[in-house]
Formats: C-alpha cells, structure tokens, sequence
C-alpha cells in the first residue's frame, strides 16, 4: 500500500529490483523482487511520487514508469547535488550515481570510497567537494563463475558464495577458491592502493554481496546494505 506522502524508490538492478518507501525521508520498508512482483507491491493503490534508477532495457524501465503517474527517471542529466567529473557522463552507471550522493552527504571530510559488491563490483569515489572522480568496475562472484562454466569445456558451473579453503582439494574448491579468494584480495589490494593515494578516506560498504567478504583499513568504514535507495531519495528531496 502507498500512503499518502510517501515517496517511492525504486533501484532496479541486474539481478533484482529493490523498492524502498520512504516517509520524511526515512526508509521504512524495503522490498526485493523482480517486475512481476514489482506490480503487484505498486498497483493495488496506483503511483504516486517516486524516483527510479533503471539498469535494464528500455522496454523494462518503461514499463516501470508506467506504475506512476510522474515518476522522476533519474539520468546523467538529472540535476544532481553533486559534480560528476566522469568524461562519459552518459555511461555512467546510474547506481553508482546514487552511491557517491550518499557518501557525499555523509562525508565530514577528505575523500569518501563506495565499495558496491553485487552483480558487478564497484569502487566509486567522491570528494567532500561534491567531485564525482571515477572508479572502477569488474564481475562479481556469479559472474565469474558464469565465465569460467561459459568459455571452457569442461569446469562446471557454481553459485556458491560462501569462505572456502586457500589451497582448492578438488575441481570444486579449487574454483570456489579462485573465485571468492581472488575477490577477497581484489577487494582489500584497492582498499590498499586508495589508502596510499588518498588521505582522509572514509570506506562505505554495500551490495547484497557484501556480506562474503571482510574489509580491512585504519580508514573509517560504514556498511549500509540500502546505501542506493538512500541516495536515490536524497536525489529525490534535492529535485522536489
């Protein structure tokens, strides 16, 4: 149901749709789930104000919209309380928008790291300027397992996410090793390199991966499973 004054944020993404309502800008409730059950959480009461970041086809996206009566799509060229210092601006993944205006509404000082492990894993950093400054970007954990299963002949296909062994026993583990150890390392080698680069670094953690992996550094470290909706609201109040 949507109550009167609620504002609804929808993060669409690779692997799921994420609806958060808030109310006074307060997150009250999130849901998980994909177009199908998207409609039946928004139409028994029909639109109402909302705000969506889209990853997905434009067919899908549209169909989004159709939900509301004026929703905002946000895009590169929605007017942002932060500078995106991006020269493709256009390619710029819209979630990872949304990522930088929170950590930015959060950072006190220095420079602020959002470390996003979900379908893709991306590092995006953002000044207490308000400076978008880039990042990166490369598979996450089904991702590559989806590779590895794609382009060769005989190594199978896993989903599995949790800690393993350093030294793989068998063809399983040995994967499960490359995999989630080599994200592992991946993760805390950039944390590494950010440290060194940067002073004043402020880490912020999220993505439903997340939760598989540790993250090490002197720096201050927030975790925020909705960091996205978050900032997709804080887009929103900045517009309306």
């Amino acid at each position: 149901m949507i109550l009167k004054n609620q504002v609804v944020v929808i993060d669409a993404g690779n692997t799921s749709i994420k609806v958060g309502f808030f109310e006074k800008g307060r997150l009250e409730r999130v849901h998980r789930t994909d177009l199908k059950g998207l409609k039946q959480i928004i139409e028994p009461k029909g639109g109402g104000d909302a705000i969506i970041s889209s990853v997905l086809s434009l067919e899908k996206t549209n169909a989004i919209i159709k939900l509301f009566k004026s929703p905002i799509l946000l895009t590169s060229e929605t007017n942002l309380p932060i500078q995106l210092k991006y020269e493709t601006k256009n390619t710029l993944g819209i979630d990872r928008i949304c990522n930088a205006v929170f950590a930015h509404s959060q950072l006190k000082n220095g420079i602020g790291v959002i470390i996003d492990v979900g379908t893709c894993i991306k590092f995006d950093v953002i000044s207490v300027k308000g400076e978008y400054l880039g990042g990166s970007i490369s598979p996450g954990i089904q991702l590559r397992y989806n590779s590895l299963n794609d382009y060769t002949g005989n190594l199978p296909l896993l989903n599995i996410k949790s800690k393993t062994i350093l030294t793989g026993i068998d063809t399983t583990t040995s994967i499960q090793s490359g995999i989630i150890n080599g994200i592992q390392a991946e993760i805390q080698g950039f944390i590494d390199q950010y440290s060194s680069q940067f002073k004043n670094l402020t880490f912020f953690i999220t993505g439903g991966d997340a939760q598989y992996f540790e993250f090490h550094s002197k720096n201050s470290i927030f975790a925020n499973k909705n960091l996205t909706l978050v900032g997709l609201n804080d887009i929103y109040e900045f517009i309306a």
